[in-house]
């Protein structure tokens, strides 16, 4: 009977134990996202409660809006009155064109008048030596051209002046219309960022799952990147599951692995699929790692996480949660 035994053992060994890994040192873990405050402000609703199942985009909080909607209405008004500049400023833009156009004329005309001038004088003067103009002809001919002069001169002045103005105003609008002006698009950017905190008084569920660690009340003020819930998608839970090392030697991404859980007990079965396994043990990242390189030092076998996808159709018919404990089977014999 003892060899009988000893023979169905080793049979039973060579064609299954050896080709199988077991752990009961395997947990429920899932990818949770901690909801926290994009905007500061007083808690006027919360339609949800620890333990509610979400779904992704469903309400979770409400803050006080009244704040942000004035500011909304602010940079609204603050983004006509910039358009209402630009428009200005392509208006002056045009009327200084216009401007520096009629400074140029006056050059031409005062010009004419110069050469005219000049024309006068110089014949009278030619004539004054032959006593046929008066000398008072001639100095009120050198009076005009005196006055032409000037006159010229003014004209160039001020067509400077109107250059230098219409550059001042091109500068405002040069390389751009009202749509891509500094100022319109500041405004803009100004009301999308209004609108934006707008928005975010409305806390909404980043992913499905459970509410967990629910600690806001309606009425409380809400500061900026403070926490106030926790979703847990319990429909994407997997199972991290700490192998020892000596465990290890024919665990390979993909193979199968079937699970029971100590909730439901051996009755239900849950098909998994190793997906990943941990860079380094768990001592190896602990906040005070072991220090083998010492005196007095003992072996301690390690372990190492894998990772184990669940299938989501088991899940539904089964929830888990996390932390839930798990026993864990990987088939190391498909390769």
């Amino acid at each position: 009977m003892v060899a009988l035994a000893a023979v169905s053992w080793l049979i039973y060994w060579v064609l299954v134990g050896s080709k199988h890994v077991e752990t009961d040192n395997a947990y429920v873990q899932a990818s949770s996202a901690q909801v926290t405050a994009l905007v500061s402000g007083a808690l006027v609703s919360i339609p949800v409660h620890e333990t509610q199942a979400v779904k992704e985009g469903d309400i979770l909080a409400v803050i006080d809006p009244q704040d942000f909607r004035l500011a909304v209405e602010k940079a609204r008004a603050d983004l006509d009155q910039a358009q209402r500049h630009v428009r200005q400023y392509f208006a002056n833009d045009r009327a200084l064109a216009a401007q520096s156009a009629v400074r140029t004329s006056d050059i031409d005309r005062a010009q004419a008048e110069l050469r005219r001038a000049e024309v006068e004088f110089g014949r009278r003067k030619a004539l004054s030596a032959d006593g046929a103009v008066s000398g008072d002809e001639l100095t009120s001919a050198e009076t005009q051209l005196a006055a032409a002069r000037s006159v010229l001169a003014q004209a160039k002045a001020a067509a400077t002046a109107a250059a230098a103005q219409q550059d001042a105003a091109g500068a405002m609008t040069i390389g751009s219309d009202l749509s891509s002006n500094p100022e319109v698009v500041s405004a803009r950017a100004r009301l999308a960022q209004a609108e934006l905190d707008l928005s975010r008084t409305t806390v909404r569920a980043p992913v499905s799952g459970v509410v967990t660690r629910n600690t806001v009340e309606v009425g409380q003020k809400i500061a900026t990147g403070a926490p106030m819930m926790v979703i847990v998608p319990v429909q994407d839970a997997y199972v991290e599951a700490n192998f020892k090392e000596v465990q290890l030697r024919n665990v390979a991404i993909g193979q199968p692995v079937e699970l029971t859980s100590d909730l439901y007990g051996e009755k239900v079965k849950y098909t998994g699929k190793v997906i990943g396994l941990s860079g380094g043990t768990g001592s190896a990242f602990s906040v005070i790692p072991a220090q083998n390189a010492t005196g007095n030092w003992i072996k301690v076998v390690q372990r190492i996480p894998v990772r184990i996808a669940l299938e989501p159709k088991e899940l539904v018919a089964h929830p888990l949660r996390v932390g839930l404990s798990m026993t864990a089977v990987i088939d190391t014999s498909k390769q």
